[in-house]
């Protein structure tokens, strides 16, 4: 009996070049390098973590300093390596990027990977899942064993719209886990039907602002995006954590549309996370995992359910039930409960659209 092919998976990273005006070129090692040396502190350490000599590390840092014009970092006798200004911009404009493509870049991963799949191992069953981009999505393709599964990233309520039209299989959204507004309701409501369509539950998370490291200004409470003297990072319009925000700020009867509006913007989690972790803002409202990734301090308002839909006859699918039993087991669940402020306790449950509404908590 032959053995099975290797299951071959490709990732997509964004990467610089650098070119001055007179056609010179930096290697983009360069990112690596200042990475590790942001957390070690030391050449010989981060060269060695690079790939690299630590005498071909020194080479490059000359290089980047004569580039730039200055140094990227401060090399100190008996006091190790540390980044200048420069070198931490350019560390936090990289991860800036990433964060903010990351949705994109992992939905054309998603279609390179079932191209690649059907190329190399033959057809094999497709679930289509449209889902909001979020820290315990972003593990589900390590979970998909014997079906291919056909990720991309849509806001909660165009991934329903899609499932109503037959472009995906199940649809990922978010609701608070407290009472659930009238609009909330009629969005879901619009598109989900009692006896046409079942909910799984997926996952819980918690919400809340994330601020600077030690919570200089003292933000503890919604009511402070009040204050003039403070720089509010905003999500995007139309996104379910944005959505979110407003009707908690509806709740507390406060009205912030002008600076809601105003108010620059960021288009995932980790992104509102690295624009403040960057000294670019000094508040955001999303997860709390985005948080604990950037090192900011977190204070928690609204626990947060996120659920799948899907049409009732979906289930009967073998490729769902697969699906569900993954979401079930036990290494998806400690995979998930990894995540600061995450849940998977009743991961992989089937319910009725009354259930939800009827109790208004996951």
């Amino acid at each position: 009996m032959s053995e099975p092919k290797p299951i071959h998976r490709i990732s997509i990273v964004p990467t610089w070049s650098f070119r001055d005006d007179q056609g010179r070129t930096l290697d983009p090692q360069l990112f690596v390098l200042l990475r590790h040396i942001e957390q070690d502190k030391k050449l010989t350490s981060a060269a060695r973590q690079t790939g690299i000599s630590y005498r071909h590390a020194w080479n490059q840092l000359n290089k980047w300093a004569e580039f730039f014009g200055t140094p990227l970092v401060d090399l100190e006798k008996g006091r190790g390596a540390s980044l200048t200004a420069l070198g931490q911009k350019l560390l936090w404009a990289e991860k800036r990027v990433i964060a903010r493509l990351e949705p994109q870049l992992d939905n054309i991963t998603s279609e390179l990977n079932l191209e690649l799949s059907r190329l190399l191992e033959g057809s094999r069953p497709r679930l289509r899942l449209h889902a909001s981009h979020g820290y315990a999505v972003e593990l589900l393709p390590r979970f998909a064993e014997g079906f291919d599964l056909d990720l991309q990233y849509r806001y909660g309520s165009d991934a329903l719209a899609a499932m109503a039209r037959d472009q995906c299989d199940i649809a990922g959204f978010h609701l608070p886990e407290e009472a659930v507004s009238s609009e909330m309701r009629a969005r879901v409501e619009k598109v989900l039907k009692p006896r046409a369509h079942r909910l799984i539950r997926f996952i819980t998370r918690q919400q809340g602002l994330m601020v600077q490291a030690g919570n200089p200004l003292g933000i503890h409470h919604l009511s402070d995006l009040e204050r003039t003297d403070i720089r509010f990072i905003n999500r995007e319009p139309g996104s379910g954590t944005r959505l979110l925000l407003e009707e908690l700020l509806r709740r507390q009867q406060l009205d912030l549309t002008e600076r809601m509006e105003g108010s620059p913007m960021e288009y995932t989690h980790s992104a509102v996370a690295a624009h403040l972790a960057a000294g670019m803002a000094d508040v955001g409202f999303g997860v709390q995992a985005a948080a604990s990734q950037f090192g900011l301090e977190f204070i928690p308002i609204e626990r947060e359910q996120y659920l799948l839909a899907c049409h009732q006859r979906t289930l009967e699918w073998p490729t769902v039930q697969n699906f569900l039993q993954r979401l079930a087991s036990e290494e998806f669940r400690q995979s998930v409960n990894a995540l600061a402020g995450y849940s998977a306790e009743h991961s992989g449950e089937v319910f009725t659209l009354e259930d939800l509404f009827d109790t208004g908590t996951s």
